[in-house]
């Protein structure tokens, strides 16, 4: 979608909004929701002409009611049971109105919030890696809540009532004159100016409010996901204090916001009560000069009666269509964010043959100031390994995110089985890569449920085929509920080699020609590391393989092995050929030797 207009002769920011919005209300492939809308719209004639008729009725009831009328009671009670059949078609009409438009509200509401979704999983790695949970929920929250809304006050408010203001000015034209029919509608447009100005002032009282609301909710979330880190630097209380801090500043904003609708809404009364009074004084008169009938008098206080109901919410539609624009128009913003990775036009489906891998003087930098990549070249023959070694921060994690294609490099190729990855469609490439990452992120679901996203409609028996390749069965099956098991946020109720396990079944399941393994035993202990390294070097069977290691203990078999430092290749070769070499490799292996005597020393001694 183009991005919003900011020229000086564009159309305001709302019409923008509301254009944008147009289309998923009246949807081109749906006459279906097309129909719903223009019954909706005749329904509000119907309802309306209903309405403007209770006031003749009840006029003409009570004329029948003046002396030398008896004889016209029979007429009188007709007009009365008339009177009250108008007012039950009123509501009747309005709630039909919904019934048939609900659907098209909810409609729009749903395909554009899917939209957003959908976008947010388009976006880059960069925008997630920025981004804060809880503010973007909230924004999508708002966004979606306010079309329902808005929208059934533009079309069953605004709207009727503009109609009913036309009907109420021409009847009192035609009966009672230019000076009521002036009088209608300076009321209106002070009462509209004035409503507008007090609900202008309050908007931004109402934007403050709202970012002091969403800057809580981001700071709630963002300090339960880490609940873990919290309880290690025991700073629940200084968690709580950040968080009564942004609570006491919303809820100064909120008595600000509620103080001034009190103010709008006295204004607002204050005016229609004026004109009422003044309306039902000339009629009076009118009626003592006998320019004007008792029924004149009912009827004049009916229409306005029935025209100030919807005006007396005018401060809340205004208030509430304007923030609506404003919600909505935030959300569309995540939609005008850019996706930076995207497919070439006409890109073709990854043509798999192997499943060689090569990077060719490859540069990349996550900032133009700071390069994390520079002349990278390698490659990774079809069925066999190859292992990135060095220090923090020389880029090896940074080789994964590129051969998925989570950024495009800054510079050379990076090719699968000799097709530049940037073109060739983004889904075909990830379906063939798999990752057992270092730090194993798991749904709050069950086992059975994280296993099985490695592969859409995997069913039980390959689930449980991919568990026990990953031998991790024995365990899911000791528990009581089995592969129904839950595993809590982030998978937090399994211990790091269940986690790393559960990951290793995913991929099993995946079944791709290529795998990366980030670092997969890291954050274990020397006999869980052991056992997991075990079950990968099976799984690393017959797929080209990438690890991304720390312990260097861990790739030793590896057909090749690459030594990044400050982004470039700096040694490659086998394990011993880089021993023999005496250079980085070799001082990284002795260290970690070193290490390695240390921590036995001290299980020993302990």
């Amino acid at each position: 979608m183009p991005p919003l207009a900011d020229t000086p002769d564009a159309p305001s920011p709302g019409m923008v909004v509301m254009r944008r919005f147009l289309p998923y209300l009246w949807p081109k492939d749906q006459p279906g929701l097309r129909a719903r809308i223009i019954l909706a719209m005749a329904l509000i004639l119907v309802s309306k002409g209903v309405q403007i008729s209770m006031g003749f009725l009840y006029g003409a009831a009570v004329n029948r009611m003046a002396p030398g009328q008896e004889a016209a009671v029979s007429l009188a009670m007709a007009l009365v049971v008339a009177y009250a059949g108008a007012r039950f078609g009123g509501v009747l009409f309005d709630n039909l109105r919904n019934a048939v438009f609900e659907r098209v509200g909810q409609d729009a509401t749903q395909r554009l919030a899917v939209n957003v979704f959908a976008h947010l999983h388009r976006l880059s790695l960069r925008f997630h890696l920025g981004r804060r949970t809880g503010a973007v929920t909230k924004v999508i929250e708002r966004g979606t809540k306010s079309i329902d809304t808005m929208l059934y006050f533009l079309l069953f408010n605004l709207a009727p009532t503009a109609l009913e203001l036309v009907a109420v000015t021409a009847i009192f034209w035609t009966k009672f004159g230019l000076g009521l029919v002036a009088a209608t509608l300076a009321m209106v447009v002070v009462y509209s100016w004035f409503t507008r100005a007090v609900t202008e002032w309050r908007a931004q009282l109402r934007a403050e409010m709202n970012d002091l609301d969403t800057a809580t909710v981001a700071r709630s979330v963002d300090s339960l996901l880490n609940y873990e880190t919290v309880k290690y630097f025991n700073a629940e209380d200084r968690e709580v204090e950040q968080y009564s801090r942004v609570m006491q500043r919303y809820a100064h904003a909120a008595v600000k916001s509620e103080n001034s609708l009190a103010a709008l809404n006295v204004g607002q009364s204050l005016i229609t009560n004026v004109m009422m009074a003044g309306a039902m004084a000339f009629t009076v008169w009118g009626w003592s000069v006998g320019r004007f009938s008792v029924g004149d008098v009912v009827l004049v206080n009916t229409l306005l009666a029935q025209l100030f109901r919807p005006l007396d919410m005018l401060g809340m539609v205004y208030r509430t269509i304007r923030q609506g624009l404003i919600d909505m128009a935030a959300m569309f913003d995540l939609i005008d964010t850019p996706t930076e990775v995207v497919d070439a036009p006409g890109a073709p489906v990854l043509a798999m043959a192997g499943g060689e891998v090569r990077f060719e003087n490859v540069s990349f930098a996550y900032l133009p100031d700071r390069p994390i990549l520079q002349g990278v070249s390698f490659t990774v023959p079809a069925g066999q390994s190859l292992a990135i070694v060095g220090p923090s921060g020389a880029g090896k994690s940074t080789i994964a995110r590129l051969l998925f294609r989570f950024y495009d490099v800054t510079d050379g190729r990076v090719l699968v089985d000799g097709q530049d990855i940037r073109l060739v469609e983004q889904g075909s490439l990830r379906q063939a890569i798999g990752i057992v990452p270092q730090d194993t992120v798991l749904f709050n679901e069950t086992i059975g449920y994280n296993i099985g996203y490695g592969r859409a409609g995997a069913d039980q028996a390959a689930i449980e085929a991919a568990a026990r390749g990953a031998a991790i069965h024995d365990f899911i099956a000791a528990q009581p509920k089995q592969y129904a098991t839950e595993v809590g946020e982030r998978g937090l109720k399994l211990s790091g080699g269940e986690k790393q396990r559960v990951a290793i079944a995913r991929t099993l399941l995946k079944d791709p020609p290529i795998l990366i393994l980030d670092e997969a035993t890291s954050a274990l202990d020397s006999r869980t590391e052991a056992e997991i390294q075990s079950t990968l070097a099976k799984v690393a069977e017959r797929r080209t393989t990438l690890i991304i290691a720390h312990r260097l203990s861990t790739i030793q078999q590896a057909d090749q092995i690459i030594v990044l430092d400050a982004g470039q290749v700096a040694e490659r070769g086998s394990h011993a050929e880089l021993l023999a070499l005496d250079g980085l490799y070799a001082e990284m292996w002795a260290r970690q030797a070193t290490e390695n005597v240390d921590e036995l020393g001290d299980e020993a001694a302990a």
